[in-house]
């Protein structure tokens, strides 16, 4: 898949729309975390550096077609000038005669930010009206944000049908390094797969089956498997109407050349709280009243041995929950594993991007997806409409 970049096309003097994925965490209008702001900061340096005017577009929560103060970019825009070190002039809206003044007196180099794009009703229904509006003020379309690339949105699909549309720098890597992994990925390919359930990442379970050489499973999708291999599981949080599908997925690793590893031991506790009490049991022995919520230490050893012999790790969706004390062990252990292999990693966004970022390990990651649901999908192999509508390298 070879799309034009925003390195492929004249950008001086041009009105850039650059749709850019600035969906941050807010907690009382502070940032918790800019990581998905810095993310987007080359291609807009690259932009001001040559004189483009951009203009900037994002959505921030699910407004749902409603103008909501606490979920205005104000915030975000104060960052950004702040890493940027420049001014970032932000609208209070995304179309009209406020934007299209604006962006006639927007000068060289200079950087002007829309609204929350969601507060137009327009915006998830794909609108061509809302499309046609935002293509006015530009005459370029850049999407750098690959965490929406998944949607078919006025602002990172629509808009397209009006004006010429290219990747960003960070698009670009995303198609880049999660296109290897399908397509060239070094050997031994480790595919690391968690979460809760098995329903959200059924078709990347059956891709990595097919394509990877090692398919290590945990989190609550691991207790589905385990469950439709006949344990008693307890209390555990399980797909019961699923077993069957894991049974399925499980009967071709065992006719292909990917190798499923499941626990072979989990961390169980009587109650999901800070600082509860738990113990570690095989499979089949949680007991009434026990829910399985971490890996337990045979199975981070047994998944660490196979990480060490890696060529290339992809990993998404945490072993355990992580985010309640002391059942992160699980995750903390694949995570400093992953950190400390010599293969290329790549962490598919969502709970893995927080627990390395609190650990102090994202450094260690080859590369970090921004996308969450659009990561899976690109490895599920679906067209992302973000994606498609950008020009074709030729």
């Amino acid at each position: 898949m070879r799309k034009l970049s925003v390195e492929d096309v004249k950008v001086q003097g041009k009105r850039v729309l650059l749709r850019v994925d600035f969906n941050v965490p807010l907690e009382e209008g502070k940032i918790l975390d800019d990581t998905r702001i810095r993310a987007a900061l080359p291609t807009i340096r690259y932009l001001v550096e040559r004189k483009a005017r951009v203009v900037l577009i994002s959505h921030l929560g699910r407004p749902k077609g409603e103008a909501k103060p606490e979920l205005r970019l104000d915030p975000v825009a104060a960052r950004l000038a702040e890493l940027l070190g420049q001014p970032v002039r932000k609208l209070g809206q995304v179309v009209g005669g406020e934007v299209r003044d604006a962006v006639d007196r927007l000068g060289e180099g200079q950087v002007l930010m829309l609204e929350n794009v969601r507060f137009e009703k327009g915006e998830e229904k794909n609108d061509p009206a809302l499309s046609r509006r935002l293509a006015e003020t530009a005459d370029l379309f850049v999407n750098d944000a690959f965490g929406a690339a998944h949607r078919a949105h006025a602002s990172t699909a629509g808009v397209a049908e009006y004006i010429p549309a290219v990747a960003g720098l960070l698009m670009q890597k995303e198609i880049e390094v999660l296109t290897r992994c399908l397509h060239n990925p070094a050997r031994p390919l480790v595919a690391i797969l968690g979460g809760a359930k098995i329903s959200d990442k059924i078709n990347v379970l059956r891709r990595f089956l097919e394509l990877a050489d090692a398919l290590l499973i945990g989190g609550g999708m691991a207790n589905t498997f385990l469950a439709a291999r006949g344990f008693d599981l307890g209390d555990s949080l399980y797909e019961r109407a699923l077993t069957a599908e894991a049974q399925a997925i499980a009967a071709l690793s065992e006719n292909g050349r990917c190798r499923l590893h499941l626990p072979v031991d989990l961390v169980v506790t009587p109650e999901l709280k800070t600082g509860g009490s738990f113990k570690v049991v095989l499979p089949g022995a949680v007991g009434g009243g026990w829910k399985a919520v971490d890996i337990g230490p045979d199975t981070v050893q047994e998944y660490t041995r196979v990480i060490a012999g890696a060529g290339m790790i992809v990993w998404n969706g945490p072993l355990g929950v992580f985010e309640i004390e002391p059942f992160h062990r699980g995750t903390e252990a694949i995570a400093r594993a992953v950190a400390g292999s010599r293969a290329f990693s790549v962490v598919g966004g969502g709970d893995v991007v927080a627990a390395l970022e609190t650990l102090g390990l994202a450094g260690e990651i080859s590369f970090i997806s921004t996308g969450g649901g659009a990561t899976l999908e690109f490895w599920e192999g679906k067209e992302l409409p973000g994606i498609a509508v950008l020009k074709d390298k030729t």
